[in-house]
């Protein structure tokens, strides 16, 4: 049984050729951490992005070098490209004017009604959206004077203190975003701000660390946010490479039936009576099926006798013992093999699931 989730009507904006809010499907976001003036590198770290699914990425712009990097950057990838500005307001006109699709500026320190008058002022002439970042680290002095520290509804009034800015500035293609490092406060400013404004909504939970911290993290934090209606687009702040970031956001959007691209693998957590190496043949054919978009429920179990029953939902399944494999689908026995072979034969019937597919 599915969740039934239904989602805050937002606004919708365009960030390049992808729908932002309005409905459309929630997009999933990553960041380069490459040098952004060292192009190549960036624009082998975005191809990388954009197999693994990647729809809009966000590169730092923290001198004139990154933005001017810009403009060969972006004709050499296929996603829409937001720059990153923190305190100099003229390094995003650079960016905008050097083919940026959007801008992201964080209230805290980008400086003065003049210079946000500029930056919008651009970004009306690019055509391109800018996303209001506030982040639980930076926001503005009088605001935290004012709550005594950094709250939640500390960070939702930097948030709509700058909308209204740019709105009184007659610009209206803005997205928000309000992050802090914990779930709870998090949370509770998302919940805050989405009941007060229809501005789609970029959803995270920032500095969430390295892996196993970040993914429960933005699990929980995202995915509760998700489950409520609340957020449009997202990104997993990891510290790894952005790739993982883009896996685990669509493994939260598959995990709430929100969207699906790409296999999905469930596997025992082995016991006493797995004698197959469970661990590397699920991670073989998890690397070996990264870049795959057809979504395809396969199971990877440890036991002929009760793999197949446990999981009769799988379109595709393998599992091994005594030195012999076995294929099934929809939990029924297709055929059985040599165990060594487990890999290929799983990747053998993902490739004619594909097939059929794309037939039909």
């Amino acid at each position: 049984m599915s969740l039934s989730i239904t989602r805050k009507k937002t606004r919708r904006i365009m960030v390049g050729d992808v729908a932002v809010g309005g409905g459309a499907p929630i997009s999933v976001q990553s960041m380069t951490n490459t040098k952004t003036d060292d192009v190549d590198a960036t624009v082998q770290q975005i191809r990388r992005l954009t197999e693994a699914g990647c729809e809009i990425v966000r590169v730092a712009v923290p001198d004139e070098s990154a933005a001017q990097a810009i403009s060969q950057i972006k004709p050499a990838i296929d996603i829409p490209l937001v720059a990153d500005i923190h305190f100099d307001y003229r390094l995003a006109i650079a960016s905008a004017r050097n083919g940026a699709d959007g801008l992201r500026f964080n209230p805290g320190n980008i400086g003065s009604h003049k210079n946000i008058r500029a930056l919008v002022d651009c970004a009306r002439d690019c055509r391109i959206p800018i996303r209001i970042g506030v982040n639980a680290g930076s926001l503005e002095k009088d605001i935290l004077e004012k709550h005594q520290g950094v709250t939640a509804k500390a960070m939702v009034e930097s948030a709509l203190r700058h909308a209204a800015l740019l709105q009184d500035l007659d610009f209206h293609d803005i997205k928000i975003s309000i992050k802090a490092s914990d779930v709870p406060r998090t949370l509770e400013a998302y919940r805050m701000l989405s009941r007060r404004t229809d501005l789609p909504l970029h959803v995270g939970v920032t500095e969430a660390g390295a892996l196993y911290s970040g993914i429960v993290k933005s699990a929980l934090g995202i995915g509760t946010l998700l489950a409520e209606g609340i957020g449009d687009t997202l990104r997993v702040s990891l510290t790894r490479d952005p790739v993982e970031e883009v896996r685990v956001g669509f493994e939260i959007l598959r995990a709430l039936d929100i969207r699906h691209r790409g296999p999905e693998i469930v596997s025992c957590p082995t016991c006493g009576r797995c004698d197959i190496p469970l661990f590397e043949i699920v991670d073989a054919v998890e690397k070996a099926l990264m870049t795959r978009t057809t979504p395809v429920k396969l199971a990877i179990m440890g036991c002929v006798v009760n793999g197949p029953g446990e999981a009769r939902e799988a379109d595709i399944g393998v599992a091994g013992g005594n030195g012999v494999g076995i294929l099934f689908k929809k939990g029924k026995v297709v055929k059985k093999f040599p165990q060594d072979r487990l890999v290929d034969v799983v990747l053998d019937a993902v490739d004619e699931f594909e097939r059929q597919n794309k037939s039909r």
